[in-house]
């Protein structure tokens, strides 16, 4: 395992999954091969003993209990998976998040998820912001697909690889900022501990 040079000592990681919701994943870009890469990301974590957190959306559009509210199927949160609601682009935003991590002592946050340029972005500068490592899992997030003529946004594909150059060269005080694909995130050789699956309000 990678020690962090600014702390000295190897960081705990955990895998943060970000909006992968029928909705939502209903109209990403590269769909499947995101869901397939943080479905390898999530078996290797409960494998390493590593927490599995899922902040999942909800609001006027996503509304709890319904069909596109829902995460994925192939992301279901499983037992010893934990659940944080949120209202609000930042995953940290008036959410359990923060207190989720530090009660089972994260110092590293592998991201993943949807969108790429709002919820994706905004989670993982507070977690810079709020003490934590940063692992952007290059394949691993994603964003809406987008017609050519939608203004001037920057197509899909242009605007991954871009947050993934950003990171790449990000540069933040005290923290250690990482872009890597999916097969090469190390999670370490942690005691697996799981009970039911948690979840908490927004």
């Amino acid at each position: 395992m990678t020690v962090n040079p600014a702390s000295g000592v190897p960081p705990t990681p955990a895998l943060l999954v970000i909006d992968m919701q029928n909705t939502l994943v209903a109209i990403a870009h590269r769909a499947s091969a995101t869901v397939a890469a943080v479905a390898g990301l999530r078996a290797r974590a409960r494998a390493a003993g590593a927490p599995v957190v899922f902040a999942q959306q909800q609001d006027e559009e996503l509304e709890p209990g319904t069909d596109g509210w829902r995460i994925v199927p192939e992301l279901a949160p499983a037992v010893g998976d934990t659940v944080v609601p949120k209202a609000a682009p930042d995953s940290f935003l008036g959410t359990e998040l923060d207190a989720v991590l530090r009660a089972r002592g994260v110092t590293e946050v592998v991201v993943t998820g949807f969108a790429t340029e709002i919820c994706v972005e905004s989670t993982a500068r507070q977690a810079l912001s709020r003490g934590y490592d940063v692992v952007l899992v290059a394949d691993g997030h994603t964003t809406s697909v987008r017609p050519a003529a939608s203004g001037r946004y920057a197509a899909p594909e242009e605007s991954v690889a871009h947050h993934n150059e950003i990171y790449r060269n990000l540069r933040f005080p005290g923290r250690r900022v990482r872009v890597l694909p999916a097969a090469e995130v190390d999670f370490g050789r942690g005691a697996a501990s799981y009970g039911p699956v948690a979840a908490f309000p927004g």
